[in-house]
């Protein structure tokens, strides 16, 4: 007589697993007419609302005034950022060079600008003329050389780039000092062993790499610094927001025409949205995922 214990054919796995059925999830639904009900009810009440007069909108959103408005905006945002992100990389510098008196000076400018309110800087430089009435050019405690009216050096334009790309400085330094220092130091010691200067060594090996970790926070900083040029009209700046506002202070049309500057703030953000992550795509590439293509591709292979 056998001692040995009945065997049991194991169960048919293949049927188990096209025979089941996904888990109903209760929650998910639930949270998916909850998110539909409200957007419904939000879409039902932008169309139906007659306060909205989005005639008035339609009548407005190509008004010249806005066109000249949006287009200050946007090169504010341009020039204002391209100055900011030069000189913040110099401060990013600076904070690890090797010099004491740099690291220094550029911590006392990250300290003071980040410090103070952007509205308060765009202030003072559209009121240097209090302090200095005349700019010159000349010899140290010695004689002046050449000079100029400071109103007529410092226009509203020039006092609203000096405000947002000093301020914007600021912070770009920090967003590249961290880049800079997310690459491995293992990537300086291969540069130098291939004789690379440090200059060349920076742009070539280091500053590449470091886009990867500072791009999502400078693309960021740039559509704050879109949303920032807002405040420049308080200096008479004829931006965006300054021209609804001198058309809805003839036609009290305040409503339509915040909504016109808001539909023209997001149709550049979208704009400039896309534009960074074609710039993360290129600057990540050979980090991440690989594309489907690839993948596929590399399947094939023997």
């Amino acid at each position: 007589m056998s001692n040995q214990a009945p065997s049991h054919s194991p169960p048919d796995l293949a049927d188990d697993v096209a025979s089941a059925r996904p888990r109903r999830r209760v929650g998910q639904w639930l949270m998916n007419v909850i998110v539909f009900v409200i957007g419904a009810q939000a879409l039902h009440f932008l169309v139906t609302n007659p306060r909205f007069e989005w005639e008035v909108v339609r009548e407005f959103i190509f008004a010249p005034a806005v066109l000249q408005g949006l287009g200050v905006s946007v090169v504010l945002t341009a020039v204002g950022m391209s100055l900011g992100t030069v000189l913040g990389t110099v401060l990013a510098l600076m904070r690890l060079g090797r010099f004491a008196t740099a690291r220094a000076v550029a911590g006392f400018y990250v300290w003071l600008f980040r410090g103070t309110p952007v509205l308060i800087q765009l202030l003072f430089w559209y009121n240097l003329a209090y302090l200095v009435p005349r700019i010159s050019l000349g010899v140290p405690f010695g004689p002046e050389l050449i000079s100029w009216d400071t109103n007529d050096l410092i226009t509203p334009f020039i006092a609203a780039v000096l405000g947002l790309a000093l301020n914007e400085a600021a912070y770009m330094a920090e967003i590249m000092r961290s880049g800079i220092q997310s690459v491995d130091a293992g990537q300086h010691d291969a540069a130098r062993a291939l004789g690379f200067t440090p200059w060349r060594s920076f742009w070539r090996i280091v500053f590449p790499q470091a886009m990867r970790t500072v791009l999502p926070p400078a693309g960021s900083q740039v559509i704050g610094m879109l949303k920032g040029t807002s405040l420049v009209s308080v200096i008479a700046m004829t931006d965006l927001l300054f021209s609804v506002q001198t058309i809805y202070n003839r036609n009290f049309k305040v409503v339509p025409l915040l909504l016109v500057a808001v539909c023209w703030y997001l149709a550049v953000f979208t704009v400039l949205t896309l534009l960074q992550r074609r710039l993360e795509s290129h600057f990540g590439r050979g980090h991440g995922a690989l594309p489907a293509k690839e993948v596929e591709a590399k399947g094939t292979q023997p």
